[in-house]
């Protein structure tokens, strides 16, 4: 089965093909760079065949380099769908992947991010650098804020994010963070787990707000 593609300019008004149907849809923030520990590359590539073995649409940041490109093709080899979303200013610079079954080119990382968040059903962080954080980080606000309840989780790839959990906590008791916030994300080091407990979740409440109109 031949899958379309569809580019879509933020200033264009064509139609993207409709996606064929999906079990899910899991928005991941990964890095631009493949990083220096190979167990990076490794949860890229198993977070990507995940979710294509069972059919699902991978949501991502549109590049073909790095991090970002290693889980959209895993995906895609594995069966799943890629959705692409990349702003045009780093078309450039990430090399956009045009191998995806959707790219969109945004004008910007505030539509980029937006797009990214109403196709997805969760939203699960790799490794990965200051954008990956700015974009988990946004995610658990908007939840916090109520502009969606959607499960957000975070990949701790070979101790990644140890000490940056480490923080989070520090922050609970330093008072500027309560337990409840930190309840809406998930963390855990097997990427199997994870994905299922995400997508487990996301299947209770699933929704696709207008998150635009909020954001």
């Amino acid at each position: 089965m031949t899958s379309s593609k569809a580019v879509a300019a933020a200033t264009s008004t064509t139609t993207p093909t409709p996606a064929p149907a999906h079990p899910f849809s899991v928005c991941v923030f990964l890095g631009s760079r493949p990083g220096e520990n190979p167990a990076f590359t490794q949860a890229a590539v198993a977070v990507g065949e995940w979710i294509g073995e069972r059919g699902g649409q991978l949501v991502y940041g549109g590049g073909r380099s790095g991090l970002m490109g290693t889980v959209a093709e895993a995906t895609r080899k594995a069966g799943g769908r890629v959705v692409g979303v990349i702003p045009q200013a780093l078309v450039d610079k990430e090399l956009a992947n045009q191998a995806c079954d959707e790219l969109h080119i945004v004008a910007n990382m505030h539509e980029r991010k937006a797009m990214m968040a109403e196709r997805s059903d969760a939203f699960i962080a790799l490794p990965g650098g200051i954008g990956t954080f700015e974009e988990l980080f946004e995610v658990w606000t908007w939840r916090q804020l109520g502009y969606h309840d959607k499960p957000t989780g975070i990949l701790n790839a070979d101790g990644y994010y140890d000490n940056m959990l480490t923080f989070l906590k520090q922050c609970v008791g330093d008072g500027f963070m309560d337990e409840w916030q930190m309840g809406l994300v998930q963390s855990g080091t097997d990427h199997a787990t994870l994905l299922a407990q995400l997508v487990e979740s996301a299947g209770l409440s699933r929704q696709h707000d207008a998150l635009k109109s909020v954001i």
